[in-house]
């Protein structure tokens, strides 16, 4: 993740921003991403979902 670095004009001034796109960064990466090695999301495996989910999904729960 870039946001991490300031290198780049993605970084997050604000600690609340960094925040937020850590914990957007860590769904996709747990529910919606395929790896390689499990062939499957790491969600999937630890039996907290049982489908795939779409970023329509995550954007969701912030209805909520």
């Amino acid at each position: 993740m870039r946001r991490f670095t300031r290198l780049t004009n993605g970084l997050s001034k604000k600690v609340a921003n960094h925040a937020h796109s850590t914990s957007l960064h860590f769904a996709d990466y747990n529910f919606c991403k395929i790896h390689m090695t499990l062939h499957t999301t790491p969600a999937m495996v630890a039996g907290v979902t049982n489908r795939l989910w779409e970023i329509e999904d995550l954007l969701a729960l912030l209805d909520e």
